[in-house]
């Protein structure tokens, strides 16, 4: 079951030029991004753990977005 609502994927399908979006098309890039978050989010972790630090800061998702 996908965390992501489809609605709004849908949308963001179609703000990139698709006329019409099949629920399948939804399904796949909810999963997509689902699996790409929690690597982003693993490798997060990682960052703010080398800098002693529990909390997640919005930095160290720009570090781990910058390294994928």
């Amino acid at each position: 079951m996908s965390e992501l609502p489809l609605t709004p994927l849908g949308r963001i399908i179609k703000n990139g030029g698709a006329e019409r979006v099949s629920e399948d098309a939804k399904v796949e890039l909810s999963a997509f991004l689902e699996d790409t978050a929690e690597e982003l989010a693993k490798l997060a972790l990682n960052n703010a753990e080398e800098n002693g630090r529990k909390t997640l800061k919005a930095e160290d998702i720009s570090i781990a977005y910058k390294e994928l």
